[in-house]
């Protein structure tokens, strides 16, 4: 299986009038999406944000569970914190990627809207190339309102948004990527009589 990372970019993204802004990050995000990537096999987890005092935070919320006391009290915790790398762009994501596995990553991103110009990639066809393909994948998702038009510009392939029964459509970003990771990578259930 071809290595799987996720982004999780904070900035640039948009607001609901798309214009370009950075978020803030939470807690929640960190810890919850950390133990998500490692419960899916993820090898990296890469959190973006441009803002220093950001980084800084993440970076103390980590060492806390990876040095600290925490590591003592929660190993599990530990192991998933230890895939967490806090960079200050997405560009310092895909090199950081390409470092660890020894080549350029390809590029999905997610969205809870279409996006007109983005190549379609469909879930089935991506658990495909992961099965079959060594080229690591990076998996993009950003908070706000989504990623950048220039971000989204850049992607090798897009996938579907996570729609429910309903018309309202506004996951929080830790539950999305539950969901896309779990259509990606998890245990198939088998078919009824087979």
């Amino acid at each position: 299986m071809g290595a799987l990372h996720l982004a999780l970019v904070h900035g640039p993204v948009v607001n609901k009038r798309g214009e370009p802004i950075t978020t803030a990050v939470t807690g929640l995000n960190v810890h919850d999406i950390a133990r998500t990537a490692a419960t899916y096999g993820l090898r990296g987890y890469h959190l973006v944000t441009p803002l220093l005092p950001q980084q800084r935070l993440v970076e103390r919320i980590a060492a806390h569970w990876r040095e600290g006391h925490g590591a003592a009290y929660n190993p599990t915790r530990k192991t998933a914190l230890d895939l967490l790398r806090v960079t200050a762009t997405l560009e310092a994501a895909m090199a950081d990627v390409a470092a660890r596995e020894g080549q350029t990553p390809r590029l999905v991103a997610t969205s809870a809207r279409p996006q007109a110009g983005v190549a379609a990639v469909r879930y089935g066809e991506l658990r495909r190339l992961l099965a079959g393909d060594p080229r690591p994948v990076l998996l993009i998702f950003g908070t706000g309102w989504g990623l950048t038009p220039e971000a989204l510009g850049r992607v090798d392939g897009l996938l579907p948004p996570i729609q429910g029964p309903g018309d309202y459509n506004h996951l929080p970003v830790r539950a999305a990527v539950a969901v896309v990771l779990d259509r990606l990578v998890g245990r198939q259930e088998a078919a009824p009589g087979s």
